[in-house]
């Protein structure tokens, strides 16, 4: 049985105070849906964040970490600091860590390694360019992401994987990804994996959907049956707003 997970990426948002406060507004909701909860602060408050919710069911995940272990990469985090301050889950290959700091796939790869080996969870993101979709070649670009970060794993790993597909055209960009179009690409996703690791991974796997999910949209794209959750941005600052898409499920 699939889980449903939202998860709430802050990006580089909200000071430790205004981290604070949101968590407390986050406390006081209560999720009435079938769904999983993380959310991802800044690295700064991670600490402070898990303490704050170490006995609730909303889980604390980081929004990046770094493939090596330590060493000279100024301003990095490693998978040993994140387990440090209670974080089992970490974000990678969101679109915008892959088009603002260069993250290609081979560094990906990397990065997924160290997490599993450190034995986090990971949420795998990836997603096609506006240019891809309008071209025909999404699938190929989607299809191309996963292989080379993720199908060089036994398939003992999957289990400890989430993924995120994330339609980079239709965030902030005046278009817009409908709910059947994003069942699609999950179909597509779960069929690339089943192609390679069999039904049993490809049916297993949570597949979560990035691309803008608001609570007025949010029942209607979860309702469709290859999408298992979302990866929520800007609503995701918003208790509200949060936990209305939370309980679309």
């Amino acid at each position: 049985m699939r889980k449903n997970i939202v998860a709430g990426n802050w990006k580089m948002n909200n000071d430790l105070a205004q981290t604070q406060d949101l968590i407390t507004d986050l406390e006081n909701k209560k999720n009435t849906g079938n769904a999983e909860v993380m959310i991802a602060p800044a690295f700064t408050n991670l600490f402070s964040a898990f303490n704050a919710l170490k006995d609730s069911p909303i889980e604390v995940v980081a929004q990046n970490m770094h493939f090596a272990s330590n060493g000279a990469y100024t301003g990095e985090v490693s998978a040993a600091m994140l387990k440090s301050v209670g974080v089992k889950t970490v974000i990678l290959g969101h679109s915008e860590r892959r088009a603002y700091f260069g993250e290609t796939d081979q560094v990906l790869a990397q990065k997924v390694d160290a997490a599993l080996a450190a034995d986090l969870r990971v949420v795998f993101c990836f997603g096609e360019e506006l240019a891809d979709r309008k071209s025909g070649n999404e699938e190929s670009v989607v299809s191309s992401q996963i292989k080379n970060a993720l199908f060089h794993l036994d398939a003992s790993a999957f289990k400890n994987i989430v993924l995120a597909y994330e339609p980079v055209w239709a965030i902030g960009t005046g278009e817009t990804a409908s709910p059947e179009q994003a069942q699609d690409m999950h179909k597509f996703i779960r069929r690339t994996l089943n192609s390679t690791y069999g039904d049993n991974i490809a049916e297993s796997m949570s597949i979560l959907y990035g691309g803008s999910v608001k609570p007025a949209n949010a029942k209607e794209i979860f309702s469709k049956p290859d999408v298992d959750g979302g990866l929520i941005g800007g609503a995701a600052l918003n208790a509200n707003d949060f936990y209305a898409i939370v309980n679309a499920f």
